[in-house]
């Protein structure tokens, strides 16, 4: 069985060695074993945040494999992003040119620098082993998030965001941030991503150029992979279109990478979610109708992609599944039906 719960101090070795699988441009794991610490620290104090203090939180999210205990993915939501350290993208704008003289019209396109997100949150770092890919183990771990949001919703921004990554080479390297950002920063893609990732982001706004750049004037290599997704981030961007998120003409400043957005009141999981009190029943059971069920709860919280049977008005799992879970029998959950 897998399990989504909150990290804890003793997954960071099992943190690193998913950061290593990630490979390069996948900024946010893109750090090193002190950073990931540190994160995980911020992580456990965001979940036991009661009274909603702090002034940003980080809540890190692990899939488990009960069966071995071992933890085969990971997701994040940031909130509050771009308030205490900037979080720049790329806007990409139109800009209409005309001549009278010679009767001509243009659309040009521009990237614009922009710290447009403050005070949104960030769904992020979704990455899972690749033997576990395609048995529902990204859904998983990519809706738990958003079961967690539904837990508490006044701690998310009205807008949820996320960034994909873009199109980087397996020796890291990204046409995009060599026709820009190498000119002005004077290191490779890979440098500039981690440092990025564990150091202060101010570095951005002072060496990134201030003013509208054109795309037509960047080497033909680099127009053609903006807005475009990493091959290996595909299935992380059709779970956010199934949750109603959409391109949002932003893309990463680095690799180029799309930025998908969605308000809060339309995500589908936070809509089609509902509360019940779960029961157990005898595990031979006809457990029919298969679900994504939380324990609704924030401080520990438990997510899980479970088969559950339908009894009237009342939904029912066997006990050890509850248990799991962190549910008492006839306790709250929070149910997302699979169509």
């Amino acid at each position: 069985m897998l399990i989504v719960r909150p990290v804890c101090a003793s997954d960071l070795d099992d943190i690193c060695d998913l950061s290593r699988l990630a490979g390069p441009g996948f900024t946010s794991l893109a750090v090193n074993k002190e950073v990931h610490k540190a994160r995980i620290q911020h992580s456990i104090k965001s979940f036991s945040d009661i009274k909603n203090r702090l002034p940003n939180h980080l809540y890190i999210l692990v899939a488990e494999d009960t069966t071995t205990n071992e933890v085969i993915g990971i997701s994040s939501i940031k909130t509050n992003i771009g308030v205490i350290d900037p979080f720049f993208n790329f806007r990409i704008l139109q800009l209409a040119q005309k001549s009278s003289v010679t009767g001509s019209r243009f659309d040009m396109a521009v990237l614009v620098l922009v710290n447009e997100y403050a005070g949104s949150s960030e769904v992020a770092s979704l990455f899972i082993k690749s033997e576990y890919r395609g048995k529902g183990a990204g859904m998983l771990i990519s809706k738990a998030r958003f079961m967690l949001i539904a837990a508490d919703e006044a701690r998310f921004g009205s807008k949820i965001i996320s960034e994909l990554r873009g199109q980087v080479s397996e020796n890291g390297e990204s046409p995009f941030w060599d026709a820009i950002g190498k000119k002005f920063f004077r290191m490779d893609f890979q440098s500039a991503d981690e440092f990025s990732a564990g150091k202060d982001s101010r570095f951005i706004v002072e060496l990134m150029p201030k003013h509208p750049i054109y795309v037509a004037l960047l080497p033909e290599s680099a127009q053609n992979v903006i807005g475009k997704t990493h091959p290996k981030g595909i299935g992380a961007k059709r779970y956010l279109e199934s949750e109603g998120f959409r391109y949002d003409n932003t893309v990463d400043i680095f690799d180029a990478g799309p930025t998908m957005a969605v308000l809060k009141k339309d995500m589908r999981t936070l809509n089609e979610s509902f509360l019940v009190n779960l029961r157990t029943e005898s595990s031979d059971k006809n457990y029919n109708i298969q679900a994504l069920i939380s324990n609704n709860s924030l401080t520990e919280f438990r997510c899980a992609l479970i088969d559950v049977m339908r009894v009237g008005s009342n939904y029912c799992i066997n006990a050890d599944k509850m248990e799991c879970l962190k549910i008492k029998n006839t306790g709250t959950a929070r149910l997302w039906i699979k169509k």
